[in-house]
């Protein structure tokens, strides 16, 4: 069913801007809560792909369609279960003007998720009216699994290792690891199972830090191997290799993920916060500032490498408003703490800093800065010597 169906025209001198906002459900709808996620992830993945595409994701979903910092288009749609089948309904509306463009029911088995996927994703390029090469066409039709268990696995992982917490680290890779066991070649799958072990060497959940990022390293080549296509597998290889302090080998990697797609927000951020740890964080405010354009809605994370950017550079007060902003969306994070302490002693302003080193020993009981450094993949010597005097003024040695 197609309804209100206005074609899509486009200046072809600039990419076509356009946000995929969360899919809804109905709240008791446990089926189709488990994959509105996934649809809307994989259909936003699908767009990124295109060359005539820039994404701006926009994982708060607030819906506001005049938002200065939204894309020109949205798509948006809700997911329903209904006796074995689901029923989506996706839109296509102008931002500017809240004015629908396209509008159009699926409704498929379960079992036929993906081919309704691959479906959704070429309706919504025909209504663009894009020019998509064969090579994009091929993408839009495969998909990182086409095993609806694997799937599941995967999409109950993800929200697991989301929540950067010990416990529900170990569920998602349990959960990952099932995913596998369904579909032996699900890249995204062992890329993310490698973020997880990635995580316990970063936070130091593991005894042996060393063999997890070892082990991390492994899982991200074995998804390169089975698919050297996949964007996100180079995020996670420049993400390990940061973490391994091997800087300029991870910048590599990032750099084939924005060419697979030149939408990933997360990559221009990864790639700034590099530039901070290599000790050229001027180098880092552009990528940041690139990343949060793409999603501006972005978590605590952005605010913080941009806050802690702004610090080596000795704008304080621009590190305070970013690093605020960070803590605002995340207070338990260690890192903005770590980096507002250090700001309050350089700014000599108030006596905040040494609040912020009683909120950071709330948060790791025993904090040594010493320990903290092991896994923290800051190369520059210059800025790890100005951190740690910073701190060590407020007692946090």
């Amino acid at each position: 069913m197609n309804r209100g169906e206005s074609p899509v025209t486009q200046s072809r001198s600039a990419p076509l801007t356009i946000s995929v906002l969360p899919f809804k459900t109905a709240a008791d709808d446990a089926v189709s809560i488990r994959f509105a996620g996934g649809i809307t992830a994989d259909l936003a993945d699908d767009l990124s792909r295109l060359s005539e595409i820039w994404v701006i994701n926009d994982p708060g979903g607030s819906g506001d369609l005049h938002h200065e910092k939204r894309a020109r288009y949205l798509v948006s749609g809700s997911v329903f279960h209904e006796q074995g089948r689901l029923l989506v309904h996706v839109r296509l509306t102008e931002s500017a003007t809240a004015r629908q463009l396209w509008s159009e029911h699926f409704d498929h088995p379960l079992g036929e998720l993906f081919d309704m996927q691959s479906e959704i994703s070429r309706r919504v390029v025909d209504q663009l009216s894009l020019r998509v090469s064969q090579a994009e066409r091929r993408h839009l039709a495969r998909r990182y699994t086409r095993n609806l268990a694997a799937y599941g696995y995967f999409l109950d992982a993800q929200a697991h290792l989301l929540t950067r917490k010990a416990e529900d680290n170990r569920q998602a890779r349990a959960l990952y690891r099932l995913a596998i066991e369904q579909d032996p070649a699900f890249a995204q799958a062992y890329a993310d199972l490698a973020l997880s072990h990635a995580a316990d060497y970063r936070n130091q959940w593991s005894e042996d830090g060393g063999a997890s990022l070892s082990r991390a390293r492994e899982m991200a080549d074995t998804a390169l191997h089975i698919d050297p296509e996949i964007p996100q597998t180079y995020w996670v290889l420049g993400y390990v290799d940061a973490q391994r302090r091997q800087h300029q080998q991870a910048l590599e990697s990032l750099r084939k993920a924005v060419a697979l797609d030149n939408s990933f927000a997360d990559t221009y951020a990864l790639m700034g916060g590099i530039h901070t740890y290599l000790g050229t964080p001027k180098r880092s405010l552009s990528l940041l500032c690139r990343a949060m354009r793409l999603r501006p809605e972005a978590g605590y994370l952005y605010f913080l490498l941009l806050g802690r950017a702004y610090y080596f550079l000795g704008d304080i007060e621009q590190a305070r408003i970013n690093l605020h902003e960070a803590l605002s969306r995340n207070p338990a994070s260690l890192d903005a703490h770590l980096y507002m302490a250090a700001s309050a002693v350089t700014s000599e302003e108030d006596g905040s800093g040494e609040w912020e080193a009683e909120e950071v020993r709330m948060i790791r009981p025993g904090f040594s800065f010493q320990r903290w450094l092991q896994t923290y993949p800051m190369t520059s010597a210059d800025q790890i010597e100005q951190l740690r005097a910073a701190l060590a003024a407020v007692g946090l040695r």
